[in-house]
C-alpha cells in the first residue's frame, strides 16, 4: 500500500485546493480594511497556513504564510498602526505562527517520506517472501489477496505458494500464530520448506512431513520469544492438484486431487452455483506441534474437475466481524459469487463483502486464494460444442 499526500495529486488539483487559503486572505484582508480601527481581524490571517499545512508541502506553506504576512502589512500600512504596539504585537505573533506551521509541515512531510520508504521496503519483502503465484499455473487460472490489520504493514502472518511439479500443482495456505510483522519470519520458514519439498517430495504426506520437520527445528529461532513466551505454530492447508488426463472422449475424468488440513479452515469448492465445505476426514493439529504425538498423515481426496473453483482462505476472514460482533457468513456468501466470471473477479467480489461487513476494519490478517481448473484443450464446454 503506497502513500499518497495532496503534494502527490495532479497539478490541477492542488491550484484548485491552493485557491481556498487565497480566498481566506482576501477576504480576511477587505474585512480588516473595511472594519473600525479598534476591530483587528489580521491575527485570523494564520488560518491561510495552518489550512494550507494540511493538504501541501512545507514550500507551498511558506509562500501562503508569507502572503498572509504581507497582507497584514499591508492592512497595518492603510490603516495607520504601522507605530503602534498593539500592531507590532500582531504582526510578530502573525509572523512567529507562520514559521512555526512551516517548520511542523516540514518535519511531517520527512515522516511521510521514511514512512513511504518503510512501506516500498515491506512491499519488496513481501514480493521476496511470498512469490505471489502467476495467473495461469499449468491448467489453473490463479488470483489472490492479502491484506493486513496492521495499517503501517503490507505483510503479516498469513501466507499462500503455488508449485508446479510436472504433471501436478501443489498449493499450501497458512497461517501463524500472531500477526503483523513480527510474524514474518516464522512465515518464511514455512514457506521454504514448502518450495523446498514441493518438488522434491514423491507424496502429499512426505511433504508435510518434511514442512512439520522444519517447522519444528527452525520455527523457534525465528519466532519472536522476547515479546511472545508462549506456544508457536502455524495453521496449514496443502493441496495436491493433478492435472486432468488429456482425453478428449472423457471431459469429465478426473484423478482426485488431494489435501492434508493441518488445522485450517476448510477450503470451499464452488461447482455449478452449489458450494461445498471440504472438511477433513482426519483433523490433524497445526504445523509445530507434531511433537505431541506421533506424526500420520492421511491425505484426503476429492474431485476437482472441469470449470471448478477452488476458494482457500485464512480465518482472517471467517472470523470477521460485523460493528454488531456477526461473523462473516463466508459458505453462506460464497454460492452468490460471480466464480464463473473467473477467481480475480470472484475475489474482487468477496473483499468488497468482507470489508461493507466489517464497516472497513480488519482484526486479523487475511489472505484468499482462488483457484480455477480450465478445460482441457479439446474438451466441451458450456459454450462450445
Amino acid at each position: 500500500m503506497d502513500i499518497q499526500r495532496f503534494d502527490d495529486f495532479p497539478g490541477r488539483v492542488s491550484g484548485r485546493l491552493l485557491a481556498v487559503p487565497a480566498v481566506l486572505i482576501v477576504a480576511i484582508t477587505a474585512a480588516g480594511l473595511a472594519e473600525p480601527d479598534n476591530v483587528h481581524l489580521g491575527p485570523l490571517l494564520v488560518i491561510a497556513p495552518a489550512l494550507t499545512a494540511s493538504f501541501a508541502g512545507p514550500r507551498r506553506t511558506a509562500v501562503v504564510g508569507a502572503v498572509a504576512i504581507a497582507a497584514q502589512a499591508l492592512v497595518m500600512g492603510l490603516n495607520g498602526g504601522i507605530g503602534t504596539a498593539d500592531h507590532v504585537w500582531q504582526f510578530t505573533a502573525l509572523v512567529a505562527l507562520s514559521v512555526v506551521v512551516v517548520f511542523f509541515c516540514y518535519l511531517r512531510e520527512g515522516h511521510s517520506r521514511q514512512l513511504t520508504r518503510v512501506r516500498m521496503v515491506a512491499g519488496t519483502a513481501q514480493r521476496v517472501l511470498l512469490r505471489p503465484p502467476p495467473e495461469r499455473v499449468g491448467p489453473l487460472v490463479v488470483a489472490w489477496r492479502y491484506l493486513t490489520a496492521d495499517a503501517d504493514a503490507e505483510i503479516g502472518g498469513d501466507l499462500f505458494a503455488v508449485a508446479r511439479t510436472g504433471r501436478s500443482s501443489r498449493v499450501v495456505i497458512g497461517d501463524v500464530r500472531g500477526k503483523g510483522l513480527a510474524a514474518i519470519g516464522e512465515a518464511s520458514v514455512v514457506l521454504g520448506a514448502f518450495r523446498e519439498g514441493a518438488r522434491r517430495c514423491a507424496t502429499l504426506p512426505d511433504l508435510v512431513r518434511t514442512m512439520e520437520e522444519s517447522v519444528i527445528g527452525d520455527l523457534e529461532d525465528v519466532a519472536d520469544t522476547e515479546q511472545d513466551p508462549g506456544e508457536h505454530f502455524v495453521t496449514a492447508l496443502v493441496l495436491d492438484l493433478p492435472d486432468l488426463p488429456d482425453l478428449p472422449d472423457l471431459p469429465g475424468a478426473a484423478r482426485p486431487s488431494a489435501m492434508i488440513n493441518c488445522g485450517h479452515p476448510p477450503p470451499l469448492l464452488l461447482r455449478e452455483g452449489t458450494v461445498t465445505v471440504l472438511h477433513p476426514a482426519v483433523p490433524r493439529p497445526p504445523l509445530g506441534l507434531g511433537g505431541l504425538h506421533t506424526p500420520v498423515f492421511h491425505s484426503d481426496s476429492f474431485a476437482f474437475t472441469d470449470g471448478d473453483t477452488l476458494l482457500l482462505y485464512t480465518d482472517g476472514v471467517t472470523e470477521a466481524r460485523s460493528p454488531q460482533g456477526v461473523f462473516y457468513p463466508l459458505a453462506e456468501r460464497a454460492a452468490a459469487f460471480p466464480a464463473a466470471a473467473g477467481p480475480d473477479a470472484l475475489l474482487r467480489h468477496l473483499i468488497r463483502d468482507v470489508t461493507a461487513h466489517t464497516g472497513g476494519r480488519l482484526a486479523d490478517d487475511v489472505a484468499v486464494l482462488a483457484i480455477r481448473r480450465l478445460p482441457a484443450p479439446g474438451t466441451a464446454t458450456a459454450g462450445g460444442r
